[in-house]
């Protein structure tokens, strides 16, 4: 086609016009994608608040694919260089893009700590690529665009929120290669208390139990204490790499604000159609990024006064310059060892190596003089204003201390004295890193009342369902009387039992009674296990640290799923056998003819090696098979004049589910000690987090369990129901109720639950 014959002029600018009709649409997408980010911002601002977290944990908008992903498209504008957006509205909707992709980069900061390295490395690597792509583009449009606006601001501009995001790049970079160090000093510290707060508050293995009282409750605090201080995200928005990422984006929002928005509103108020191909989408794309900015401002302010608040409680008892200005160690310890590390380059040439090792010295040099510069400007950013607010602060101390003494009583003075000793046995367990600023009386208070409140919430969150189950329970003889060893094996090697699995089983075994089935009783029955089925999946998450048992939990997980939803257990309706059946005798014999036939088909097919195994075997297999032993089981008590009718054994079943949950929920304290107790520093807070919630939603539990006596078991082998089966075989006797001593009950393999003497206040 030839671009001088008008007709083709013509065809050209159909054709550009056609293509510009979807751009609105576009530009809906951005505003969506700006508003998703804007409110992820608001909603971990109000979870701050809420919780009196007022460094703001990154919860909803942190730096992951996702984010990364919604945040790109909500910069469509900064990287469209084809589309003219230099007139009012539309250039500063552009222009606040920039700004809004600083306000994001602030709050993104303190989620680096919530990383591994490996995630780290691989989401400020994809910021990055994010970052230059925006600034390339810009800086392309303001140099070819420069001679058209010659004598105006347009370069300023754009050039300085594109320096200013490069600057935030640079403290990202910074904040990369010091959060390895700082975590492993942090968990070198940690590892070190842990073992003084398992000595002092007896956190050990007590005989075979545990003591779980006031106590305990005081010593898990210190663990909530060291887990929530040493909290990456905690550790990183205090850090002052983090609050210069907050002057830096506040200096952007102050920068835009007055330069750009006054003069503006009253043209973006009057201006009533847009001259871009998005449409009036620009001006509401402008609308919500200004909120999302401010949004992200007022986070990322709030987090520098925080670490200037703490900072100047220290400048309240002492100041030395030189203390505050010294450079510790993890700031720059990864990049001096880079640097004096011997690079095993593959290069027969000796001078060659030497110069490339050189070459590595001088430019890691160099890098650790920038982060040094850097971290010095971030801490004078703190301790001036620090410096100039803390004459405020002593002056409103002392009038306040002056005040509590005129009304306050001798006996106040006293009780406020031995609280501060309890407080100052606390500090101890507050986690810092070396330099930092001590933590206020006032934030180490509310960090222990949080654990009170956690409590008070799992008091709320007790499960009146399975207690009603549970006082069912009389002893522990239904763990070695759901399976009996007179049961012929269908192959030559039996699974072990998870505790899920039995009580599934019989649950579903329970429900399909004749009479039953479409009785209240079934339903209430199925409401009651579901609750104990989510204490029992979580004690044997934690407990089976190996996952040696996965298969047959998997099993489990299957089973579960039909009958819970369905009432189907593998393809077979157990209303339908309720009805068909005319006696609960039948009803054992078809399930278990079903699951002998599953399990006679499955050896007869299979050939694999690996199915010699019966840890690897199908999950249904797994399920079969138990089925199969259960009902037989069962068949052989009726067989010897136990009660048939479909009552007796509806309740005797259920008695068997109450025993065995008992018996797995013995394994609570362990659970709960161990939770305190986390490996990954990343996860730390969140596991003492569910210890505290588990401690107060298991109360009633506790008090059922401490009446009664417990096989005499240490908490390795408590964790499996095999060994419980074990010892009832060794001491060839049921359990018994009766009240013996904690001596004697030893002797014969039991232990007092009174020696655990749970009590949760």
């Amino acid at each position: 086609m030839d671009a001088s014959d008008p007709s083709d002029y013509d065809f050209f600018k159909r054709l550009q016009d056609k293509l510009d009709e979807v751009m609105p649409w576009i530009g809906r997408y951005i505003l969506a994608a700006s508003a998703v980010c804007t409110l992820a911002m608001a909603t971990d601002a109000l979870n701050g608040i809420r919780s009196r977290k007022l460094w703001f944990p990154c919860k909803y908008f942190s730096l992951d694919a996702t984010s990364l992903t919604i945040l790109g498209v909500a910069m469509k504008l900064t990287v469209d260089l084809n589309t003219l957006l230099l007139m009012d509205s539309d250039a500063l909707a552009r222009l606040s893009s920039l700004f809004f992709m600083s306000a994001a980069m602030a709050n993104f900061m303190s989620s680096l700590g919530s990383m591994k390295d490996k995630e780290i490395l691989m989401n400020v690597v994809a910021l990055g690529i994010l970052v230059i792509t925006i600034v390339v583009n810009i800086w392309i449009q303001v140099f070819q665009l420069e001679s058209f606006y010659r004598g105006s601001t347009f370069v300023n501009d754009q050039m300085i929120p594109t320096i200013l995001m490069l600057l935030l790049l640079i403290m990202f970079a910074s904040s990369v290669i010091t959060l390895p160090t700082s975590k492993k000093s942090l968990e070198l510290k940690y590892q070190v208390m842990h073992k003084v707060a398992m000595t002092e508050e007896g956190m050990v293995k007590r005989g075979q139990g545990f003591r779980i009282d006031k106590r305990m409750i005081n010593g898990m605090k210190k663990y909530w204490l060291m887990a929530e201080t040493s909290n990456p995200q905690f550790v990183m928005a205090r850090s002052i790499l983090c609050t210069g990422s907050s002057v830096t984006c506040l200096f952007a929002a102050l920068f835009f604000l007055f330069n750009f928005f006054p003069e503006n509103l009253l043209e973006f108020r009057e201006q009533i159609k847009s001259h871009s191909v998005y449409g009036d989408n620009t001006k509401w794309i402008l609308l919500v990024q200004i909120i999302g900015t401010l949004v992200g401002t007022i986070v990322s302010l709030c987090r520098w006064f925080t670490a200037v608040r703490f900072k100047c409680l220290m400048t309240c008892h002492r100041i030395s310059f030189r203390e505050e200005l010294k450079i510790e160690a993890h700031w720059i310890q990864t990049l001096v060892y880079w640097r004096d590390s011997f690079s095993d380059l593959q290069i027969q040439d000796n001078k060659c190596r030497r110069y490339l090792h050189d070459a590595k010295w001088f430019a890691l040099t160099f890098l650790i003089g920038v982060q040094i510069m850097i971290v010095t400007v971030s801490k004078l950013l703190v301790l001036i204003p620090a410096l100039l607010v803390t004459p405020f602060i002593l002056f409103f101390k002392k009038l306040k201390a002056q005040l509590l003494s005129r009304l306050t009583t001798p006996n106040n003075d006293i009780r406020s004295e031995s609280g501060g000793d309890t407080e100052l046995n606390l500090n101890r367990f507050v986690l810092l890193l070396d330099g930092e600023a001590e933590l206020p009386e006032k934030t180490l208070k509310n960090i222990c009342r949080q654990a009170d409140k956690v409590i008070e919430m799992g008091k709320e969150q007790q499960p009146q369902k399975l207690m009603h189950l549970l006082n069912r329970f009389g002893n522990f003889s239904g763990v070695r009387e759901f399976d009996s060893f007179q049961v012929p094996s269908l192959h030559s090697q039996e699974p072990p039992n998870c505790w899920s699995l039995p009580i599934v089983t019989l649950t579903s075994i329970a429900i399909s009674l004749p009479n039953i089935a479409n009785n209240h009783k079934a339903t209430q029955l199925m409401s009651n296990v579901s609750e104990g089925l989510s204490l029992v999946k979580l004690i044997e998450k934690t407990v089976y640290e190996n996952d040696e048992l996965l298969n047959i939990r998997n099993a489990t997980e299957v089973s579960w799923a039909g009958v819970a939803l369905y009432r189907m257990w593998q393809r077979i309706d157990l209303r339908r056998i309720s009805l068909t059946c005319k006696s609960s005798k039948n009803v054992l014999q078809e399930l278990s003819s079903n699951a002998e036939r599953t399990m006679v088909d499955f050896k007869r097919t299979t050939n694999d090696i690996l199915m010699d195994n019966p840890l690897n075997w199908p999950t249904n297999i797994i399920a079969a098979n138990s089925m199969y032993r259960i009902c037989q089981t069962i068949l052989l008590s009726c067989q010897e004049g136990k009660e048939q009718t479909d009552d007796g054994l509806f309740e005797r079943l259920s008695v068997m589910i109450a025993d065995i949950l008992a018996a797995c929920f013995t394994n609570l304290p362990h659970v709960i000690i161990t939770k305190c107790h986390s490996n990954a520093i990343e996860e730390r807070e969140k596991s003492v987090h569910e210890a505290f919630l588990l401690l107060g939603k298991t109360g009633q539990i506790f008090e059922l369990l401490q009446r009664q006596e417990w096989p005499y078991l240490n908490h390795d082998k408590a964790a499996y129901i095999e060994e419980w089966r074990a010892s009832f075989l060794q001491s060839n006797d049921s359990p018994s109720t009766s009240s013996t001593s904690t001596d004697e009950a030893a002797k014969c393999l039991f232990l007092s639950a009174e020696q655990l003497n749970v009590m949760v206040e």
